[in-house]
């Protein structure tokens, strides 16, 4: 078939994040998540509170997550953990992943970042945070730490449309997003983005073409889940009350809009993740069944291959 031919070296249907990694360290190299007590400018009243309406960190945290533990007790605890499940692992990625990693003064943001580096075993660090919570001191600081370790800062954007993001209570605009991205990555810093597929009021169409939008921007690493709705949040409570609101995807449906996606998505960007997985006890929306994140990609790539298709077949550089 065509599969020698992807640009990304190997012959899966689109290029994945653990084939990345193998081809960069030549091994499998695991994340071990970190919850450093950080907050959000949404939720500490500097721009609003409540946070996003969509966001539960209960949802997604492992259990050895706790931010009155240190960083370095966090990082060894999760090693522990990742061991029994993950057996080959020998590399790992600090991965401060609750609430915004960068809000903090420049010197507090050290202290942490060099505690999890120097922490054995740590290769690297993947830094989750806002486009309104970097500046240029901080980013030329990772700039310079990024020159001797792997570093990759990962923007949520959740959406494109600023109608979206004023309805979700981000707090910021898409163009603030754009300027962070282009700022971190003319610096030489990996960038990443996350977008959530099914946020209210988006149409199908309108997050098709989302994949042009991000295609053009200098990102390194995507990631993508579809909306779940999650107990404790402000859009439970708003599913609760107008369901009829929602649009959310059926695991057939969602397998099909990814795909054409993805036949849409720059090839060069690496994919880390299709869909999200939160423990069943934390979702009041509709579930996919007892599939499993594992489960889900083995199935995504069969379907791949019935439609004879690929990252980026339907992309036009422009």
């Amino acid at each position: 078939m065509r599969a020698a031919g992807y640009s990304w070296g190997h012959k899966r249907r689109f290029n994945t994040y653990a084939d990345y990694f193998k081809s960069i360290f030549g091994e499998r190299v695991q994340k071990v998540s970190i919850d450093a007590g950080f907050t959000c400018p949404n939720r500490d009243g500097s721009l609003g509170k409540g946070g996003c309406t969509y966001c539960n960190n209960d949802a997604f945290s492992p259990s050895y997550c706790q931010p009155e533990k240190s960083v370095s007790q966090q990082i060894m605890e999760g090693i522990t953990f990742h061991k029994v499940r993950y057996r080959r692992a020998e590399k790992y990625l600090a991965y401060f992943q609750a609430y915004s990693n960068t809000y903090a003064d420049l010197d507090i943001l050290k202290k942490i970042y060099n505690e999890a580096m120097a922490v054995p075993g740590i290769i690297g660090l993947v830094i989750g945070t806002r486009p309104d919570c970097v500046d240029e001191k901080k980013l030329d600081y990772f700039a310079e730490l990024s020159k001797k370790n792997y570093l990759i800062i990962e923007y949520g954007i959740e959406s494109c449309y600023n109608k979206t993001l004023e309805k979700i209570n981000r707090k910021h605009s898409f163009e603030q997003s754009i300027e962070a991205i282009q700022e971190t990555a003319k610096r030489g810093i990996k960038t990443g983005a996350h977008l959530i597929f099914g946020l209210p009021g988006e149409t199908r169409e309108e997050m098709l073409q989302e994949a042009g939008i991000i295609s053009g921007l200098p990102l390194d690493n995507v990631k993508f889940h579809q909306l779940q709705i999650i107990k404790g949040t402000m859009m439970a409570k708003q599913y609760v009350s107008n369901p009829s609101d929602f649009q959310l995807f059926s695991w057939e449906e969602y397998r099909e809009f990814m795909i054409d996606f993805l036949e849409r998505l720059n090839p060069r960007f690496v994919v880390e993740r299709i869909t999200g997985e939160a423990p069943p006890r934390f979702l009041a929306g509709p579930r996919w069944g007892l599939k499993r994140t594992d489960q889900i990609l083995n199935l995504f790539e069969q379907r791949l291959e019935e439609r004879n298709t690929w990252q980026g077949r339907l992309y036009n550089e422009k």
